[in-house]
Order: C-alpha cells, then sequence, then structure tokens
C-alpha cells in the first residue's frame, strides 16, 4: 500500500518525533510504499499568501507552490499523520497543510454552481492519526468535542473512500505520563501501522 506520512513537529528530541521513527519503522516492516512529509524539516510554509487565495479555485495555478505535496496526496492509498495537540487541535504548520494543499482540482472539485465534488480522494482506503494531549480525556472529549475528531474523522474522511477506515492513537495526559505507559503507547503505535 502507499502510505503518506504528514508529520509535524519541530524538535528533533520530541516524543512525537520518536512516535514518527516509531511509524516509519512500522510501516517499513510491513511492506509499505512510504511517503514522509516532515513539514518542519522541510521548512513547509504554512501561510497561505494573497495570490494563493486568488489562486485557490483555478485549478490550472493553484497548485504550482506546492505540487510536490499535492503528488504525495494523490498517490497516497493511506495517510499517517504524526502530531501533537496544541490549544487542543492541531498545530498551524498542519493546519496550513490541509488549507494549502487539500485544494480543488486535488482533494475535492467545486463545480461552475458551487457544489462540492468528493469523489477525487476515494483511493485513500485508511487514516491513522497518531496525536497526543496535555489534558485529560474528560477534558478533550466531553467538554471540547475533540476537535480533531470532528475534522478528520468527519471532514476529512468524507472526502477519501466511502469505506474508509480511521484508526486513532491518542494519548492524554501527556504532560504526566511515565516512562512505562510512553513505552507502551510507542507499542500500541507500532501495532497500528504494521495493521494499516
Amino acid at each position: 500500500m502507499r502510505v503518506l506520512v504528514v508529520y509535524c513537529h519541530p524538535v528533533a528530541e520530541s516524543f512525537a518525533a520518536a512516535a514518527h521513527r516509531t511509524v516509519l519503522e512500522a510501516l517499513a516492516e510491513a511492506g509499505h510504499q512510504v511517503a514522509d512529509a516532515d513539514l518542519y524539516a522541510e521548512n513547509f510554509d504554512p501561510a497561505m499568501s494573497r495570490q494563493e487565495r486568488l489562486d485557490y479555485l483555478n485549478t490550472a495555478r493553484n497548485e504550482r507552490l506546492v505540487k510536490r505535496y499535492d503528488d504525495q496526496l494523490v498517490a497516497a492509498e493511506a495517510i499517517v499523520l504524526v502530531y501533537p495537540a496544541w490549544w487542543y487541535g492541531m498545530p498551524a504548520m498542519l493546519k496550513g497543510y490541509f488549507d494549502r494543499v487539500w485544494l480543488p482540482g486535488v482533494a475535492f472539485d467545486v463545480t461552475p454552481d458551487g457544489k462540492v465534488n468528493t469523489e477525487r480522494l476515494r483511493h485513500i482506503r485508511r487514516i491513522m492519526v497518531v496525536t497526543t494531549y496535555g489534558a485529560s480525556w474528560w477534558m478533550v472529549r466531553l467538554a471540547l468535542g475533540d476537535p480533531a475528531r470532528k475534522l478528520i474523522g468527519r471532514a476529512i474522511r468524507a472526502l477519501c473512500a466511502r469505506s474508509c477506515r480511521v484508526t486513532w492513537c491518542v494519548h492524554y495526559n501527556m504532560d504526566r505520563a511515565e516512562p512505562e505507559q510512553l513505552r507502551r503507547f510507542l507499542l500500541r503505535i507500532r501495532a497500528a501501522a504494521r495493521n494499516l
């Protein structure tokens, strides 16, 4: 399976970096073809420029600045997102990736009458999300409604295959995690990535 890994964390010594390495190792062990987009290492610019916004619906022009990332997305049969939740959501860098890469003509089409056609990414059959929260499960899921699950589990998944399965590897209370808890979480990530 062709898997696109999108990793978003600026610190090479972070737990997110360990999770990213675990995902890459497990996917390689399972024999998947992997494209790895390490947004910080690649100096991805998350800010949409004025001209990009003006060109947003112009499919002949809108992808020229992010074509490599668009090509990775179009080739993928599965996507793995590895990122920490900051302020109960994805980092701005990752949000900018979605803004600038998941474009009309790439991720979906907008018809002349303004309707959205979501057939472009129907070849994506699996999504895996690896993320951590500093807050408790109760705070994230019940009090805030888990914004990541709303965006990825509903909106992003709606663009993918109708049978697309989303696998969540989420660690809550990250700020108070013991080393053994983190080790077990990495094992869980490895198993999920191998079974993608």
